[in-house]
C-alpha cells in the first residue's frame, strides 16, 4: 500500500483565522476514499467551519465507528484528538469521554450502516439522553467495504447497481432523532457546501444533542439510475427548507435576505441563526410540525434538506446530571474522595 503525505510547509500568503490557524491547519491525511466520493466533500464542510468558527484543534475530540465514513475523521483535524471505536459503539464512547471532559467540542462521525443497523440503538440513547454533540451521518444507503449491499436507510424501491430491488422499509434516521429528542436535526447534502457548512457552524454552537443526516453518493456503488441517494437524485428532488446564515457573537456581521419571513434564533453560545423561510408555513422550532412536514414531502418523493428542527432552550446530559462545572478528569483526589461523614450522609439519604 502506498502511502501519500501531505507536505508540511504552507505558503507564506494563505490566510490565517483569529487564532493563527490557516484553512490547511484543520486538514488531516491524503483520502484513501474513492475520487469523488461524498465523504470527502463532508471533510472538507468540516475543515471550512471550524477554520471559520477560529476553533482551536487541539480543543476537538472526534470519534467514529466503522466504515467508510468512519475512515474520515482521519482526513481532516489531524492536531485533534481522536477515537476509532468498535462498529456502531461511538456513541456510548463519545458520552463517556464528554463526561470525564466537559471542556472540549465533540464531534461524532458515522454512517448510515453504523448507526441504522449494529449502532441503532446507541445511536437512539445518545439523542434522547441530550450527549451534548455534533453528530453527523454520512449516509450514502449502501455498504462501501463490503461491496454495496443495501443498508438500513435504503429507501424501499430504490435500486442497487446490480438490478436488484430493495423491498425493505427504510430506517430514517432524522425522523428517529426528532421523535427521540435531538434539539438540532438536520438534513444535507454532500454536494451541497453552501448549505452544510452553515449548518455544521450552527451545530456545533449549539447547546444539546446536534444530529446532521448528510445524504453523500457512494460513486462506486450506489450513485446510477434507481438510486435515491445519487448525486442527480438528490439534486433533482432537493426541497430545501430555510437558508441559513450563522453569525458568531464576536463581531457584528451584517446580512441581507431577499423577501421572505425570518427567524432568528440564539444559541447556547450566543451565536445567531437567522433563517430565511422558503417555505412560509414552516416553523424550525415546532418539532412535531417538522416530522409531519418531512413526511409529506417524503411521500411525494421530495428529499427535504436545511435545518428541520432547533430547540433555543436546549439542555445536555450534564445538566441533567447536574455535574461540577469542573471536568471530571480535572477533579482531585480530596474532591473525590470527600470523607467518611460525606459517604454517610449519602448512605443515609438512601436508606
Amino acid at each position: 500500500m502506498t502511502y501519500i503525505a501531505k507536505p508540511k510547509m504552507h505558503h507564506p500568503s494563505l490566510t490565517v483565522n483569529k487564532v493563527g490557524y490557516t484553512r490547511r491547519d484543520y486538514e488531516g491525511k491524503v483520502s484513501t476514499l474513492c475520487a469523488g466520493c461524498g465523504h470527502d466533500s463532508i471533510s472538507a464542510a468540516i475543515v471550512q467551519a471550524c477554520w471559520e468558527l477560529d476553533i482551536e484543534p487541539h480543543r476537538v475530540a472526534k470519534l467514529s465507528g466503522i466504515g467508510c465514513s468512519s475512515k474520515t475523521p482521519d482526513y481532516f483535524l489531524g492536531a485533534s484528538h481522536g477515537f476509532n471505536t468498535v462498529h456502531g459503539r461511538m456513541p456510548s464512547v463519545l458520552t463517556g469521554a464528554n463526561l470525564a471532559n466537559r471542556d472540549l467540542l465533540y464531534l461524532g462521525v458515522s454512517g448510515d450502516g453504523d448507526s441504522a443497523s449494529i449502532g441503532l440503538g446507541q445511536f437512539a440513547h445518545s439523542m434522547r439522553r441530550a450527549v451534548r454533540m455534533v453528530y453527523i451521518v454520512e449516509n450514502n444507503g449502501v455498504y462501501g467495504l463490503t461491496k454495496g449491499q443495501f443498508s438500513a436507510t435504503a429507501d424501499q424501491g430504490s435500486r442497487s447497481k446490480r438490478g436488484v430491488v430493495n423491498s425493505d422499509s427504510a430506517v430514517d434516521l432524522v425522523a428517529m432523532a426528532l421523535q427521540l429528542g435531538a434539539t438540532f436535526v438536520a438534513r444535507s447534502f454532500s454536494g451541497d457546501k453552501e448549505q452544510l457548512v452553515p449548518l455544521i457552524k450552527a451545530a456545533i454552537g449549539h447547546g444539546g444533542a446536534a444530529f446532521i443526516d448528510v445524504i453523500s453518493p457512494c460513486v462506486a456503488f450506489n450513485n446510477h439510475a434507481g438510486s435515491t441517494k445519487s448525486y442527480d437524485y438528490v439534486r433533482e428532488h432537493n426541497e430545501a427548507v430555510s437558508r441559513i446564515d450563522f453569525i458568531t457573537p464576536r463581531s457584528p456581521i451584517t446580512t441581507q435576505y431577499d423577501a421572505g419571513d425570518i427567524v432568528d434564533v440564539q444559541q447556547h453560545d450566543g451565536s445567531m441563526l437567522h433563517l430565511r423561510k422558503l417555505h412560509a408555513d414552516y416553523d424550525p422550532t415546532d418539532r412535531y410540525g417538522a416530522m409531519a412536514f418531512m413526511q409529506a414531502h417524503q411521500a411525494r418523493g421530495e428529499v427535504v434538506t436545511g435545518l428541520l428542527y432547533v430547540d433555543p432552550l436546549a439542555t445536555d446530559l450534564h445538566m441533567a446530571l447536574n455535574t461540577g462545572a469542573k471536568p471530571l478528569n480535572k477533579l482531585e483526589a480530596r474532591e473525590l474522595c470527600p470523607g467518611a461523614q460525606a459517604l454517610e450522609r449519602i448512605n443515609a439519604s438512601l436508606r
